[in-house]
């Protein structure tokens, strides 16, 4: 029996040249690896992040691809994107999934753990 399995990590940097904490605008850059950890080939189709701020304002955000792909990825193989966000708090969270399908049409998720956007001065 075939086992489709995609894992993620992601790492997150501020955009302090994006940001304007006089109007609540923090931005943040986060950079996705997805790897096929599965034994069948499969292709990523659309995304959907939850982003929520300090204040527990929450934008759901959906959409085919990322960052204008839908990669195919064989087993052992990885995809790497950046893209960004911005909130109204210095710091906040974000989780998400990537829906997929194997190469014979069996529609999978990927789910991606939740991630801290998080000024580094606000922690202090």
């Amino acid at each position: 029996m075939a086992h489709p399995e995609f894992s993620c990590s992601v790492s997150v940097r501020h955009l302090a040249e994006q940001s304007d904490p006089q109007t609540q605008q923090y931005a943040f850059a986060y950079t996705v690896t997805i790897r096929n950890t599965g034994d069948v080939t499969a292709q990523l189709i659309a995304r959907h992040w939850i982003v929520a701020d300090a204040s527990n304002h929450i934008d759901e955000v959906r959409g085919l691809a990322v960052v204008g792909h839908q990669p195919v990825l064989k087993p052992g193989e990885h995809f790497e994107y950046t893209s960004w966000t911005r909130i109204a708090t210095p710091h906040g969270t974000m989780r998400g999934t990537f829906m997929c399908m194997t190469e014979d049409a069996h529609p999978f998720d990927a789910p991606v753990p939740e991630f801290g956007l998080t000024l580094a001065s606000a922690l202090h």
